[in-house]
């Protein structure tokens, strides 16, 4: 065994996780010029300007991962998670080739994105988790906030790269020629899961744990319920995304009816954005002890960006305010994935990472309608306000976690305040 190494790289030491980062780095990049595309697409070509059909599309692809929750943390517990994202990521890449052929065709509507969008959230719902924690096979427990992090950083590296490439091939080529190239990409992520060594993979399943399926659900809710610090983690990420994590809207609403630009303009947003993410993701992935308190920080700041972000009189000075939206969102997500992987036993890891996944996700089918139907009455001003409110709403329930007492949890341990766990229990 090779001794243990720091620094933020430290997981890309092994062939497992290196090899999954290259192809997962290569679909990402795909994953963000589809999203690109798809927001230009409803908001200026299937309709005129409509942010709130736009949030409809964001809400349909989100809902169904807290719809089928009762299925898709148990099933990243149960089932080889490397099989099961064969089918998920093979799915993915199907969808988007069906979205393509519609819109190179000239055939697509509103309604065929809307049923896409619902079908894409669906698949996600079981690849979100299990991609997710499968990361956690792949490293060793003290590499594992190193590979969140870069995880991470190769996401948000792809929507620094992929929204600008988005924004020109709509130009040069039209939009449908983005999803097909993102079917395309998948081919990537599929090689590399047939590439991995099996045999260094580190399996943890909850799969003969006793327990039936319900029961496994409801052992998931109460295992988080019992533990103070993981769950006010999960209400504070509930509380952002639900109406502050709704950037999409946010930009293309500021790029399109606040300061009148084009494709091009809101796919270097976008890529902006992003530049504020990779540096939140890279940070991230240097901390070896993820603490409540870094989420605290990372709300306040998210919501003060937000704020400054909603005042800023020209396309200009708000790409800059995005920098630091991007940093403490990308902090704050990150940060958040690692406390509760790191902080939850093997077991329940899948389940625990589905709620986090539902809990990321849940608020958006609620939020994100009603986030573009404040842009639409009031001005996209207003809508980023909204989610300035929620960051610094986000940052008080964490100040009220630390501000209490610590008492024992249910097993006898500390809660964590404000240090969160570094190794599994």
């Amino acid at each position: 065994m090779h001794p243990q190494t720091t620094g933020m790289f430290r997981s890309l030491q092994g062939f497992n996780y290196r090899t999954w980062a290259i192809g997962a780095l290569v679909s990402n990049v795909g994953t963000w010029m589809q999203r690109t595309a798809q927001d230009w697409l409803v908001l200026t070509q299937l309709t005129h300007r409509n942010a709130t059909a736009v949030g409809v599309v964001i809400g349909l692809q989100f809902g169904p991962q807290v719809l089928l929750l009762p299925w898709t943390g148990l099933a990243a517990d149960r089932f080889n998670r490397r099989s099961l994202l064969y089918v998920t990521q093979a799915a993915l890449g199907g969808l988007a080739l069906v979205l393509g052929g519609l819109t190179v065709a000239g055939l697509v509507q509103l309604w065929h994105v809307y049923v896409l969008a619902f079908l894409l959230g669906c698949v996600t719902a079981f690849d979100a988790p299990t991609r997710l924690s499968f990361v956690s096979e792949l490293v060793a427990d003290h590499d594992l906030p190193s590979a969140v992090g870069l995880s991470s950083t190769s996401f948000n590296a792809a929507r620094l790269v992929g929204p600008a490439i988005a924004g020109v091939l709509i130009t040069a080529v039209g939009t449908g020629w983005v999803f097909l190239l993102n079917a395309a990409s998948f081919v990537a992520v599929l090689g590399s899961l047939s590439l991995l060594r099996v045999a260094e993979l580190r399996p943890r399943h909850g799969g003969h744990d006793g327990h039936g399926a319900r029961g496994s659900l409801g052992e998931g809710f109460r295992y988080v319920w019992n533990r103070p610090d993981l769950r006010t983690v999960l209400v504070m990420l509930l509380v952002v995304n639900t109406l502050g994590l709704n950037l999409p809207i946010f930009i293309s609403t500021m790029a399109v009816g606040v300061f009148h630009k084009g494709a091009g303009e809101f796919g270097l947003l976008t890529s902006i954005l992003a530049i504020g993410s990779v540096a939140g993701a890279l940070l991230a992935a240097r901390r070896t002890n993820p603490r409540i308190t870094v989420l605290v920080t990372a709300a306040a700041v998210f919501g003060l960006g937000l704020a400054i972000a909603a005042a800023m009189p020209g396309y200009t000075l708000f790409g800059i305010a995005l920098v630091a939206v991007g940093a403490s969102a990308q902090s704050f997500t990150t940060t958040s994935n690692s406390v509760l992987q790191l902080g939850s036993d093997p077991v329940m890891r899948g389940r625990v990472v589905a709620i986090f996944v539902a809990f990321a996700a849940g608020g958006t089918p609620i939020g994100a309608p009603i986030v573009g139907w404040i842009a639409d009455s009031f001005g996209p001003r207003w809508a980023v306000g909204v989610g300035a409110a929620a960051g610094v709403g986000a940052a008080v329930i964490g100040l009220t976690y630390l501000a209490k007492p610590a008492l024992p949890t249910e097993k006898g341990e500390a809660a964590c305040r404000p240090r969160m766990p570094t190794s599994s229990p």
